[in-house]
């Protein structure tokens, strides 16, 4: 542990965890507009899609969508170079607005062919643009760079102004205008860098920084989060961190976000295609290229961390329903509560889980069996792909699942959780029989 959490401390690791909470809120709310955009054509709710099409009020939810959700790589780089420079004692407004500006600098500023209006599947050559702002890379297909643009942003920016190469003004001048002045030198420097970078793949590799990065980091990175490997990573590594009382959760979430939210941001992009088109939603639809994952951020917040990290409401039902000692009956109502909405500290730490070699097997183990068993009902068609709705993660299961996948994705939910009280029963009703024993005796030493 000691080397991992020195890892995880690291002012990097930080600075991306930190930053990639300020996209978040934004996600959440262009999800909503993506439900609403894009309400399934199922039963009663075919004339409620039909009526929002037909009305055009379903392409202004998708402008809503495209301005919040779409952006998030912005946002993200914003939040990553801000959490640098403010977690080393600067003011970081300037260095995340620096950031953007390089994340746009390392851009492609023509679109050299446009989608095909009649099918957008098929690329038409005969446009092309110049002057814009492509948003294919302010959304997912942008999250590396803002890494690696937050990060160096971050790095430079900060050795700047330790060093003092600054332009100081005296203290008469209001300190807003003299925040500007200091950040002058140092955004000037490294929009200079962003410029020559991205001269060098224009010039020499006949590209954009931000495309190579896609094509030869990115792509790769989001294959290996969308298989076996990605699913280890983010359904025992948590559990892991957290069976030593650190939360695993926020660490290992913080650094696989980016990629779980450009999964997300891919399927979101494909479905809102498919549903448009009214085509048939799986893992095989595709939408300009652009294919459907099956491990994105519902996949984490629904499937592996549901009711709290190791997905502990089996654990929780079993202290309700057949529990016997007073400690675990007690904690078992104390969290049942908290559960609903995936909080379940009490239990880690009433119990305790945390430190607990009795009941460490099911919690390291259940969200690797949900991990396993999701992605198989997935990949073999008997739940659909998840559709890029990001849920907030306090969102109560059922409701959830019903979000982010559908009514199938909802029944599986439901059967997750009933599958996790089978898992924890027989290390619960051990626990539980220590617990009951060391009750009686300090009942019978009191007594005596």
């Amino acid at each position: 542990m000691p080397p991992m959490m020195k890892f995880l401390n690291t002012r990097a690791v930080t600075a991306i965890k930190n930053g990639m909470i300020y996209p978040i809120p934004f996600i959440i709310i262009g999800s909503v507009f993506l439900i609403l955009a894009n309400i399934p054509a199922i039963g009663f709710l075919t004339s409620v899609n039909k009526a929002i099409a037909d009305s055009g009020w379903g392409t202004l939810f998708g402008q809503i969508n495209n301005a919040s959700f779409g952006i998030m790589a912005l946002l993200a780089v914003f939040g990553i170079a801000y959490s640098w420079v403010r977690d080393a004692g600067y003011e970081g407004v300037p260095a995340g607005l620096t950031a953007i500006i390089v994340h746009i600098v390392l851009q492609p500023d023509t679109i050299k062919s446009v989608v095909n209006i009649k099918d957008p599947t098929k690329i038409s050559t005969a446009y092309q643009v110049g002057g814009i702002i492509n948003r294919t890379w302010l959304g997912g297909q942008g999250m590396i760079l803002s890494i690696l643009v937050g990060l160096a942003v971050g790095f430079i920016y900060t050795g700047f102004l330790r060093r003092n190469i600054t332009i100081k003004m005296p203290e008469q001048v209001p300190e807003n205008v003299s925040a500007s002045f200091t950040a002058l030198v140092p955004a000037a420097a490294i929009i200079t860098i962003g410029g020559a970078v991205n001269a060098l793949f224009v010039k020499g590799f006949n590209t954009t920084f931000v495309e190579w990065v896609y094509k030869v980091i990115q792509t790769p990175l989001q294959h290996v989060t969308d298989g076996p490997v990605g699913v280890f990573v983010i359904a025992f590594l948590p559990v892991f961190i957290w069976w030593f009382g650190v939360h695993g959760a926020t660490i290992i979430g913080g650094i696989m976000g980016p990629l779980l939210q450009a999964n997300a941001a891919d399927n979101a992009k494909v479905y809102s295609y498919v549903n448009a088109h009214h085509l048939s939603w799986n893992l095989n639809s595709t939408a300009g290229g652009i294919h459907v994952h099956i491990v994105t951020q519902a996949f984490m917040d629904q499937f592996l961390t549901v009711t709290g990290s190791g997905l502990t409401m089996g654990f929780v039902i079993f202290m309700l329903w057949r529990a016997k000692s007073v400690q675990m009956r007690t904690i078992g109502k104390m969290e049942i509560g908290p559960a609903i909405f995936n909080i379940n500290e009490p239990v880690l730490f009433g119990m305790p889980i945390v430190l607990n070699p009795i009941l460490a097997a099911p919690f390291l183990l259940m969200p690797l069996i949900s991990g396993i068993l999701t992605y198989i009902v997935i990949a073999i068609g008997i739940v659909p792909p998840f559709t890029g709705v990001v849920a907030p993660w306090t969102t109560p299961m059922i409701i959830s699942g019903l979000l982010v996948g559908g009514w199938q994705s909802m029944i599986w939910q439901i059967l997750i959780v009933v599958l996790s009280f089978f898992v924890y029963f027989p290390f619960a009703r051990a626990y539980d029989n220590i617990l009951l024993k060391q009750e009686n005796d300090i009942e019978e030493e009191i007594k005596g």
